[in-house]
């Protein structure tokens, strides 16, 4: 399995949030890195994706696709900064 980062999963977080999310921030709920989702540790499952933190390789993200609907969980999060917004 490849560990990628975070930019391999920015089409399924545009489709998820609407926006750009790699530069948002996010601080690891084990233990307490902050960074953007950018540097995160992604493996491409079937039949979804996993973010785990690049320090200590907590599970942070969860995307699966259901029926056409996309899930998500974040829970292992301690806290989420929304991206800066794009200059047009």
């Amino acid at each position: 399995m490849d560990r990628l980062d975070g930019n391999a999963i920015a089409g399924s977080l545009v489709d998820v949030f609407g926006r750009d999310m790699t530069t948002a921030i996010g601080t690891c709920g084990q233990c307490g890195r902050v960074s953007p989702f950018a540097e995160l540790a992604v493996y491409l499952l079937s039949p979804g994706v996993v973010a785990r933190c690049p320090q200590c390789d907590h599970l942070l993200i969860v995307i699966v696709n259901r029926r056409g609907t996309a899930c998500v969980d974040l829970s292992g999060f301690a806290a989420l900064e929304e991206p800066p917004m794009a200059v047009q």
